[in-house]
């Protein structure tokens, strides 16, 4: 009797919460759709990269995970990609904005498969993996280096690697030690002094830098979390057992997830991301710069050199069509950033762009209130949790906890 009474309470706080959640069979055929859209299993092969003929070359993988590890790509000999992009924590740092050389004035985004993105950085400000990795080579607060010491470094230091995958090296002994078009002035300079010749020669050397570490990092494939393994049950009309199992809370915590917590709008897809740009009325972190995200990036990305149109991209322009057909309206992106992927969200606090909210309860209370932006317009509605709502949703979040990095097939 006792035990029928027992059933009998739980079968009713399950009707009381509407939401089946003792029962991950009685989730509706709309339900399961959108769990299998979020799975692992509909990640898919990787995208091509137009832009690099070298990306899946395993030689160019290899060499690109030794100058990721490097430190003497840096003006200080002190940094390396991996100092930011740390592969013990999810190949980002924890810290509310990076710190290389100097503090940045974002928070370090995590790589695992960050070759599915159709754009770069918070702001979108490069089209690729390979003309990403370049950027922070020659920003004086994270490496701090400049374009034709790290051509020189490669000749003096990787020429036979370099030369078995790209071809035969420039002549760099005629260039100067520092110069950069990005630099300080005296870089600047002696860039602007150099032949055309010269500077087109370390570009390319420059370029197949980003190529490589480009390569390696399409090795860096999200791994299989709890949520994963549910949802392939669920798919295959199984009801999840073991470690695949969720919790009454968890189970709960999905259903707000993608239904009425419309966290689906942009955390959607397999990566639990939409590769777009959202203003989310986040307020700024104090004491920076002013900082209008992808409003700024639209330009940015237009003009960098290394973009898939430019001269040293192996693409074709047709090939190059989320640069040619991006919105380029930069009043209606004030503020606005690019979505992260949620998979393994719980293990990397604080949040947001510059590590303005420190923890997953503050941001579904920002959520939940919605606040204005400081300028542009939010996309945010208002959503209304319990107590219990916030508590599920946070459970739910914290199957998506990445397990070790694996490298892709």
């Amino acid at each position: 009797m006792r035990t029928a009474r027992r059933h009998a309470a739980i079968g009713a706080l399950c009707g009381l919460l509407a939401l089946s959640a003792c029962d991950s069979g009685a989730l509706s055929e709309d339900e399961r759709g959108k769990i299998a859209s979020l799975s692992i299993d509909a990640l898919g092969p990787l995208p091509p990269s137009p832009g690099n003929r070298y990306a899946d070359d395993p030689r160019a993988a290899d060499f690109g995970r030794r100058l990721f590890f490097d430190e003497g790509l840096s003006g200080t000999g002190t940094v390396s990609c991996a100092t930011c992009h740390n592969p013990d924590r999810q190949f980002q740092d924890g810290l509310p904005r990076g710190v290389g050389v100097a503090e940045t004035d974002r928070r370090t985004m995590p790589l695992a498969g960050a070759a599915w993105n159709i754009w770069q950085f918070w702001d979108g400000r490069r089209d690729s993996l390979w003309a990403q990795a370049l950027t922070p080579l020659e920003d004086q607060r994270e490496h701090a280096g400049n374009r034709t010491a790290y051509a020189r470094y490669i000749a003096g230091v990787y020429a036979g690697t370099y030369e078995e995958i790209f071809g035969s090296l420039p002549d760099l002994s005629q260039t100067p030690e520092n110069a950069s078009p990005l630099g300080t002035e005296a870089e600047r300079a002696d860039w602007s002094a150099m032949a055309p010749e010269q500077r087109e020669a370390v570009d390319q050397v420059f370029a197949n830098i980003g190529k490589a570490i480009a390569a390696f990092e399409r090795t860096l494939a999200p791994t299989e979390t709890r949520f994963d393994r549910f949802a392939r049950a669920i798919v295959a009309g199984q009801q999840p057992a073991g470690n695949a199992a969720f919790s009454d809370l968890e189970l709960e915590g999905l259903r707000l997830f993608i239904g009425k917590a419309n966290c689906l709008e942009c955390h959607n897809g397999p990566r639990l991301t939409d590769d777009h740009f959202h203003n989310t009325g986040v307020a700024p972190a104090a004491g920076l710069p002013e900082d209008l995200g992808r409003a700024t990036g639209i330009a940015a990305v237009q003009s960098d050199p290394f973009n898939c149109l430019g001269r040293h991209s192996d693409a074709t322009p047709e090939a190059c069509e989320a640069l040619r057909f991006m919105k380029r309206e930069a009043t209606a992106m004030e503020r606005a950033y690019k979505t992260p992927s949620l998979r393994g969200v719980a293990g990397r606090p604080p949040y947001m762009h510059a590590g303005q909210i420190a923890s997953l309860e503050a941001v579904i209370d920002h959520y939940s209130s919605a606040p204005a932006a400081v300028s542009g317009q939010s996309e945010i509605r208002g959503v209304v949790f319990t107590d219990r709502g916030r508590q599920a949703l946070i459970a739910f979040l914290k199957t998506l906890d990445a397990e070790d990095v694996r490298a892709s097939d």
